[in-house]
């Protein structure tokens, strides 16, 4: 059976090393990268199971990499970092990453983490191709399998956390959810950050439709509840 493989990226040699033996003692097979160019160059040449990346880097940031990273692959990527701000986890979630965990850290609650992320993947991995079909609103049109969001016939882009919600709450028309219920769906149950994540990725989803010349605001708020979707001419919440 082959190992799992990990990239830890970090520009601290003690953190490198304290996580390799940590991750060593799992079985994982390492590579490590001390720079963002190292690690895009490691993401180049190799297929990994999950990434470990730390925000703060020496020559690019870890919301750079994890942009680039995404620009090629849709492998796990674990945020590990100092930062506690929670706009920072919101931030980290938002362009691309799959987890964010905070240092200090125990080593328990970073296998489970990542072994609930690789989990993930390859249940989505082996999930059988369907042909892609459409959900088709006035002037919208999403269509899941190939994560493409049309409005007025142009194609719109959405980050990925803000393309699975929309398209959730899509295909689920009329039914309300809670903050916590679309925090399972999207982020696991292991998920320790605020519910609040939510409202910002829909206030991003409402302003690209806005601007992309909708005319009513399909994502309802239900007060007290959460939101759904919903195409009865309401007009755009701010």
């Amino acid at each position: 059976m082959s190992k799992l493989k990990v990239l830890i990226v970090d520009d601290e040699w003690n953190m490198r090393n304290l996580l390799r033996i940590y991750l060593m003692k799992e079985g994982f097979e390492i590579k490590e990268a001390a720079t963002g160019k190292e690690a895009l160059a490691l993401v180049h040449a190799h297929l990994f199971d999950v990434i470990i990346l730390d925000v703060m880097m020496p020559d690019m940031d870890g919301w750079q990499i994890c942009r680039q990273i995404r620009e090629r692959v849709n492998t796990p990527i674990l945020f590990l970092s100092a930062r506690t701000e929670t706009r920072d986890k919101i931030k980290g979630l938002d362009i691309g990453a799959d987890d964010y965990l905070t240092k200090p850290f125990d080593s328990e609650e970073l296998l489970a983490r990542l072994f609930s992320l690789i989990r993930r993947s390859v249940m989505n991995q082996t999930t059988p191709v369907q042909p892609a079909r459409g959900l088709s609103f006035p002037d919208l049109i999403i269509t899941p399998e190939a994560r493409e969001v049309r409005i007025c016939d142009h194609p719109i882009e959405f980050t990925q956390k803000e393309f699975d919600l929309l398209a959730t709450l899509a295909q689920n028309f009329q039914r309300a959810y809670t903050r916590e219920e679309l925090v399972e769906r999207l982020w696991g149950y292991d998920f320790e950050g605020e519910v609040r994540v939510v409202d910002t990725h829909i206030k991003n989803i409402r302003e690209k439709m806005h601007n992309s010349g909708l005319k009513y605001n399909p994502i309802q708020t239900v007060w007290g509840v959460g939101y759904k979707f919903n195409i009865s001419g309401d007009t755009h919440e701010k």
